[in-house]
This record gives structure tokens, sequence and C-alpha cells, in this order.
């Protein structure tokens, strides 16, 4: 197949390393070094990534040149799967219509930033769902802003790190020095580990909610307001 990347970017570089179907410390041997980048593989462009035995999607090997165990990551195919990579698009129109609603506010520092610095995310993370998401595009302006929420790049990355941590200890995230969440505490506590309601109350799923109820406890008033 061809590489799906564009050329001499560092995905592209990855992916013609990992042609060979073998794996690759992530330390040494590919240059990709967030977590981000693989689910964006996977989710985005329909790459299938291998498992080791317990269904990670990397494997924590011993590598001869690091001289030490480091993470390694392995293509399961070099077929995309369409239907995977459909179903993570959101449509331009949608797209522009929820930066709209949010008034192109970015949610974790609250700055008005432009259309190309924001990106759009699902409040729910990805790395928890358990079946593909319905069809989004007819949603009403609540059922979206329910949904998603806009980030910059490095927000984004950050709030994936903590998603994916908690998805490994059942630890959940916060916002850093604030340990509180609207519902539930620091034990992730779903049925299931595509349950939704496990990640509600946390800041990542929703920052704006979290700010709203930690006010009310707060209870700090100027002129009749919360601030």
């Amino acid at each position: 197949m061809n590489n799906p990347f564009k050329k001499d970017t560092t995905s592209y570089i990855d992916f013609k390393v990992m042609t060979d179907l073998k794996w690759h410390c992530t330390k040494c041997e590919l240059k990709s070094g967030q977590a981000k980048t693989w689910q964006v593989w996977r989710q985005e462009k329909g790459i299938q990534l291998d498992k080791d035995k317990k269904g990670n999607l990397y494997n924590n090997i011993f590598c001869s040149n690091c001289d030490k165990k480091t993470i390694h990551r392995k293509l399961k195919s070099l077929k995309i799967i369409e239907q995977t990579k459909a179903r993570f698009n959101i449509s331009t129109k949608t797209s522009k219509k929820i930066k709209k609603l949010y008034k192109n506010e970015e949610c974790i520092f609250l700055r008005t930033l432009s259309d190309r610095e924001l990106e759009i995310d699902h409040k729910f993370p990805q790395i928890r769902w358990g079946k593909n998401e319905e069809n989004f595009n007819n949603y009403t302006d609540d059922q979206l802003k329910e949904k998603f929420m806009l980030l910059n790049r490095s927000n984004n990355l950050l709030k994936s790190r903590n998603c994916e941590k908690c998805f490994k200890t059942e630890d959940r995230g916060n916002f850093p020095g604030i340990e509180y969440w609207y519902k539930g505490n620091k034990q992730w506590e779903g049925k299931d580990k595509n349950d939704i309601n496990g990640c509600e109350g946390c800041f990542w799923y929703d920052p704006y909610k979290w700010r709203k109820e930690l006010k009310k406890i707060i209870g700090k008033k100027v002129n009749n307001t919360f601030v």
C-alpha cells in the first residue's frame, strides 16, 4: 500500500520503518513520541496496530540498542480499515458549527483562538469507545456541545495522556494541583472500561461543568454572581 502520510513528516518516516511488520522501539527507532500520534493513526487513518498478549497496542520488550525494556510499536497489517477511518471524520460544516457554538473558545484556559489553532475533540475519550459512534451531522446545538469541546494541539495531547493513564490505572486525572471531581472521586468507577459514567465528574471530561460545580463549593460571590 502507499504511505498515507505527507512525505518527510514524522509519521511518514515511522510508517515506512514499520512496513516490515516487526516490533520497533519508540526510543531509538521511531520518531513519534506522543501517544496521541498512534491514536490518530488508528482512529483517523484506519491503520491497524498490533497488540501484546494483554491486549495493549504496544509491547514493553527488551531493546538491544537501548539495553533495556522499552515501548515498541508494530503494524498488524498494511491494510487500511476504511470503515474505522470514516467513522471519525467530522464534516467541515459540522466543524464550523461547533467552533461557532463555542465562539472559538479553547476550553482549558478559556482563550479565544483562531480556527486553525483549534481542534474538535470528544469529551468521552476515544480510547474507551466500545462501538462505532452514531452519525452526529444532524445533532442539535445542545447535542453537539454535550458531545464535543475545543482544544488547541498541546492541550489535546495533554487530555489524551490523562485519559490513557486513567484507562490503564483507573486513577482519574485532575486539573494540575486541584484534586476535585464533581461526580465520584479519584477512582474511575464505570461498570466496564467503555462506560461513559465513569468519566463524568472529571475535569478532562467537561472543563466547563467542572468549573461550574467547583464554584458552587467555593461560594465566592461578587455582585451576587459566582466568579
